[in-house]
C-alpha cells in the first residue's frame, strides 16, 4: 500500500477519522472524527488557543454562530466573489473543478489563470475526465460556493453557513471593541466550523466540506504598521520565504525583509510567531516549512500583503497550503460599516479612523493530517507515528502482563493514578506484543506493563515508543520519570535499560 492508504487505514481502523455516515453511502467531503482523532484536534487546537492568544494581552476568542444573515456575505463580498472554476465532462457530465483537473494532469500551479486559461490547457494537454476517460470537457465557469438554508416556517428568508470564521469578528468588532476599553491592537480569535460546497472534493481528509478553522484577526491602527513590540528579540531571526521573483526558498532575517523586502514590522513580528510555533511547537523539520508569497494574481485583491504558510507532505507530493498571513487593510470592517449603516470606526486620542486587519489563518484538519504524514513511520516490524507527547492523543498506555494473579486489578490503580496527570489508556485484551503495537500505531509515547516483579517490589516497565529500550521504575516516582520522559528526556537518563 501507499503511505496515504497506509494513513487512512490507521486512522479509519483505530479511530483517528473516517467518512460521515458511512453505514450509509457517505457523502465526499464529510468526515467524523472518531475518539482518538478528537483527542488530537483538542490538543492541537489548545496548543494553537495558548500560542496565538498569548503574543498580548488584548488577544481574546469568541463563539459565534455558523448560520449568518444573507446581508453579511454581500457586504464581504463572498456572495459575488467566492467562487471556483467548474467544467463539466461532455460525455458522462462529471462535474470537477478546472483547476484542480489541470493541477492533477500536469503538476503545475493553476494560481491566477483566467477561465479562457484553464480550458486552453485542458485542451491542449487531451486532459481526461476521471470517471469516463473522455476528454471532451464543457467550458469553464465559475461556480459559488457558499451553501444557503432557509429560515423560519415560510421558508422565505434566506441564510448562509459561514464559508470561513473571519466574519464573525468582524461583526462583533463594534462590540468588543467598546466591552475592552477601545483599545488597539485587538484580537478577535475564533475556532470554529466553516462550510464551503466544493465541486470534487479530492485528497481524503484534506480537502473538506466542513471543516474546522482557527483563525485570528488582529484589528490595528494602520499608522502603527511598521511598529512591533519587542522587534530587537526577532530582528535577527530568520525566516524560511518562498518568493515570487526568487522561485526558490531563502532564509532571510526579519531586518532584512523588513528594509530591503518592505515588509512592515508588524506583519514580519507574526511571521516569526508562526514561524515559531510549526518549528518549535509542533516539531515540525525545518526543510519542511516554507511561507509562500502569494503575486498580486494569486492573491485576493483586498489582500494588500499575502503569505501562505505550507509543509512539504509526502502524501499530497508536495508543498501544501496549512495557513495563510494576510494584510487585509480596512476592506472588512469597511464594507460592514457601508453594508451595515453602523458606524465601525474608531476614535482614539482625537483620531478617526476605520482599523486595518491582519489575519492569521489555519486549517485546522488538514495540519492535523499534515502531522499523521510527517510524523508516521513504516518500519519492518511496525508502523507508527511519532508524535510529540503534546499532539499524542494517547500520550500512556498501563498494560497488565496477564490477566490473571491480580496483575489487572494492580494496572487499573496505577491507570487510576495516572489518568488524572496524563492522557491515559488502559488495555488488557490480547498478548503484551499485541498491545504494544496497537500503541506504536497510534502514537502513544510511553507504554507501563505490571507483571509479577511488580507485585514484589513494586516497580513496572516503561517502555519507549521510538527507541523500543525499557526501565524499572518505582511507582512512587512514576509520576515524575513520566513527566521527564514526556518532555522529552532520554529514557536512559531516567534509569537502567533492561
Amino acid at each position: 500500500m501507499t503511505k496515504t492508504e497506509n494513513i487512512m487505514n490507521i486512522a479509519t481502523k483505530r479511530g483517528f477519522f473516517f467518512p460521515a455516515g458511512e453505514i450509509y453511502k457517505p457523502i465526499a467531503g464529510f468526515w467524523t472524527y472518531g475518539h482518538l482523532g478528537t483527542l488530537m484536534k483538542h490538543n492541537w487546537e489548545n496548543l494553537w488557543r495558548k500560542y496565538f492568544l498569548g503574543l498580548s494581552t488584548n488577544y481574546f476568542e469568541i463563539e459565534d454562530v455558523n448560520i449568518m444573515h444573507k446581508a453579511v456575505f454581500q457586504s464581504s463580498g463572498h456572495l459575488d466573489n467566492f467562487n471556483d472554476p467548474l467544467t463539466e465532462c461532455k460525455k458522462c457530465h462529471f462535474r470537477c473543478r478546472a483547476d484542480q483537473l489541470i493541477e492533477d494532469a500536469l503538476e503545475r500551479s493553476t494560481d491566477g489563470l483566467k477561465e479562457k486559461e484553464m480550458e486552453e490547457l485542458i485542451k491542449k494537454n487531451k486532459i481526461k475526465c476521471p470517471n469516463c476517460n473522455s476528454s471532451d470537457f464543457d467550458k469553464v465557469v465559475w461556480f459559488n460556493m457558499m451553501f444557503d438554508l432557509k429560515v423560519g416556517a415560510t421558508g422565505n428568508e434566506t441564510v448562509y453557513l459561514r464559508p470561513e470564521t473571519a466574519q464573525s469578528p468582524y461583526i462583533a468588532f463594534k462590540r468588543e471593541f467598546s466591552a475592552l476599553r477601545e483599545k488597539l491592537p485587538m484580537g478577535l480569535a475564533v475556532i470554529g466550523k466553516a462550510f464551503r460546497n466544493e465541486i470534487s472534493p479530492r485528497q481524503g481528509f484534506f480537502r473538506l466540506r466542513e471543516f474546522t478553522q482557527a483563525e485570528l484577526q488582529i484589528f490595528f491602527d494602520p499608522e502603527n504598521i511598521d511598529k512591533a513590540d519587542n522587534w530587537n528579540e526577532v530582528k535577527n531571526y530568520k525566516v524560511r520565504v518562498f518568493l515570487t521573483k526568487d522561485k526558490k526558498i531563502n532564509e532571510i532575517s526579519c531586518e532584512d525583509l523588513n528594509k530591503k523586502l518592505k515588509l512592515p514590522r508588524f506583519y514580519v513580528y507574526h511571521m516569526t510567531k508562526i514561524q515559531k510555533f510549526y518549528l518549535e511547537v509542533l516539531q515540525i523539520p525545518k526543510d519542511k516549512f516554507r511561507f509562500r508569497e502569494l503575486s498580486e494574481a494569486e492573491r485576493a485583491f483586498y489582500n494588500k500583503i499575502h503569505f501562505d504558510i505550507e509543509l512539504d507532505l509526502e502524501t499530497l507530493k508536495g508543498w501544501k497550503e496549512m495557513a495563510g498571513l494576510h494584510f487585509r487593510g480596512d476592506h472588512d470592517l469597511g464594507g460592514h460599516q457601508k453594508g451595515s449603516k453602523e458606524k465601525l470606526e474608531v476614535s482614539i486620542e482625537g483620531k478617526k479612523f476605520i482599523p486595518n486587519v491582519l489575519e492569521l489563518s489555519f486549517g485546522v484538519d488538514r495540519n492535523i493530517w499534515a502531522l499523521m504524514d510527517i510524523f508516521y513511520k513504516a518500519e519492518k516490524e511496525r508502523e507508527l507515528f511519532q508524535f510529540d507527547s503534546i499532539i499524542s492523543p494517547i500520550q500512556v498506555a498501563i498494560f497488565p502482563l496477564l490477566r490473571k494473579d491480580k496483575l489487572p486489578e494492580k494496572a487499573k490503580e496505577i491507570f487510576e493514578t495516572l489518568n488524572k496527570e496524563f492522557i491515559c489508556s488502559y488495555d488488557e485484551t490480547g498478548s503484551i506484543g499485541k498491545m504494544y503495537r496497537r500503541m506504536d500505531e497510534i502514537g502513544c509515547n510511553a507504554m507501563i506493563t505490571i507483571d509479577h516483579q511488580t507485585l514484589k517490589d513494586d516497580s513496572v516497565t516503561l517502555r519507549d515508543r521510538d527507541s523500543l529500550k525499557q526501565i524499572r521504575v518505582k511507582t512512587k516516582n512514576l509520576k515524575e520519570v513520566l513527566k521527564k520522559f514526556l518532555e522529552g528526556e532520554r529514557l536512559e537518563k531516567l534509569g537502567k535499560i533492561v
